[in-house]
């Protein structure tokens, strides 16, 4: 049986992102959240706020510690799997890598550690200056992987040196705000509130479903419905619609593999269900015109379909398909549900209405799995290009690898992963069971 490498090898490093891009998201929106709560209980020397605080600092401490174990797999395999990659982008791809690592993980892993440990040791505004520090830490490291990430999608600063077969570096600042990194970071820092909040809600809610009088949970969850709500609503308009139409001007084929869209034309329909085949749709809903209004802002603007690519050319169409409307609907229920509890709370009903926390509980996940949707998008929709234009991904990976090298990682990879996620679900189940610290400073039971 032939094992392709070219397969295995994009197969492990979707396993490998994507099981590493569970966490960065939760930490990036917990750590936002817990800024907040902080400031609060240090401005108003309120305890209740910093039971909050040191609650859900367990919470960041478990989810930074995971991301940090699953990341550090990512980088080495663009040596062992991805080296003709790594060699034609190498000028390029190193600078924001290291920026990562020198500017952004140092300085949130240091004051990660002096929020953790320094609580009652340092001064109140010193403590809240370090949770702080954690969160711009945070959002500089997704800075600067997204910036690599968007310079795959659409580069820009370089020149291509014929006789070295390399891209070369002419202005770092071209490269750093290429054409999608504004709008591709600002959709997914916000992506991260919105995992935060959903994250804190579920929680909350556990834990006033044993005692709907718990002070902690129920300030915590009338943050994280209001933050939840903001979050969620920015994220359909302008994030979500402002990256479809970057998407649409400068990534064409990958919209219409979004959409199903096989034809070019004006009036372009908006499909809302239907099942993707490779040449066309099947049970296809279609609102008239709205894909063309949306891209373009009119509904006679052409829509490039498939058929106007080569077929080499033409990125898959199921999981980007698939992807994108999974990644709509939940964006669309986040809404709703967010809404509903704005609602609720205006009544004075949010901490009695079970079926709703029962509901915030069940939907943990869910801005995650959205996340992880808008990932493939993204990764699978610029095939069969790893570098945009430029470098296909049959072409990036290493000379000597064979597919049973790629299979043997996988396997170790999927076994480990699955204990690692396992050992984390069971800390953060027995970390809410036992809720925050009572007033006199003990657990709650």
């Amino acid at each position: 049986m032939h094992l392709d490498p070219v397969l295995l090898s994009r197969i492990q490093f979707a396993m490998t992102v994507g099981f590493h891009f569970i966490f960065p998201p939760l930490s990036i929106g917990l750590a936002y959240f817990l800024v907040l709560v902080e400031w609060r209980a240090w401005r108003r020397n309120d305890p209740v706020y910093e039971r909050m605080g040191r609650f859900f600092a367990k919470f960041l401490a478990l989810t930074f510690a995971m991301g940090v174990a699953t990341g550090i797999t990512m980088e080495f395999q663009f040596g062992t799997n991805w080296a003709q990659y790594a060699r034609f982008v190498g000028d390029i791809f190193g600078a924001p890598l290291a920026a990562e690592a020198v500017l952004s993980f140092f300085l949130e892993s240091t004051f990660l550690g002096l929020y953790l440990f320094g609580r009652g040791r340092v001064s109140k505004g010193a403590h809240w200056f370090s949770i702080l520090m954690v969160a711009v830490g945070a959002t500089l490291s997704a800075f600067w992987i997204l910036v690599a990430n968007s310079w795959q999608q659409t580069p820009a600063g370089y020149v291509f040196n014929s006789e070295t077969g390399r891209a070369e570096l002419t202005s770092f600042a071209a490269a750093v705000f290429n054409r999608s990194m504004p709008i591709r970071f600002l959709h997914t820092m916000d992506a991260a509130v919105i995992c935060g909040a959903f994250l804190v809600a579920g929680i909350s809610a556990y834990l006033l479903l044993k005692d709907k009088t718990n002070e902690v949970a129920r300030r915590a969850l009338r943050i994280a419905v209001v933050a939840g709500f903001i979050a969620s609503v920015l994220e359909l308009f302008p994030f979500g619609h402002e990256h479809a139409r970057q998407i649409a001007h400068q990534q064409p084929a990958k919209l219409a593999a979004f959409e199903g869209l096989f034809e070019t034309g004006p009036n372009a329909p908006l499909t809302l269900i239907g099942i993707p085949t490779e040449t066309g749709l099947i049970g296809a809903v279609r609102a008239p015109s709205l894909l063309s209004l949306l891209v373009g802002m009119r509904p006679d603007y052409v829509v490039k379909g498939l058929n106007d690519f080569p077929p080499d050319e033409r990125p898959p169409v199921f999981l980007p398909f698939m992807g994108f409307h999974a990644m709509v609907g939940l964006g669309s229920l986040f809404i709703a549900l967010t809404a509903y509890g704005l609602f609720q709370l205006w009544r004075g009903r949010l901490w009695e209405d079970k079926l709703y926390l029962w509901g915030l509980i069940m939907a943990i996940p869910l801005p995650v799995i959205a996340c992880q949707a808008g990932w493939i998008v993204a990764e699978v929709g610029r095939q069969p290009w790893i570098v945009y234009g430029l470098l296909k991904t049959a072409d990036a990976v290493s000379p000597r690898l064979t597919g049973g090298e790629v299979l043997f990682s996988i396997i170790l990879f999927g076994a480990v992963y699955a204990l690692l996620f396992a050992l984390y679900l069971y800390l953060c189940v027995t970390t809410a069971r036992r809720g925050p610290e009572t007033a006199a400073g003990k657990e709650a039971a």
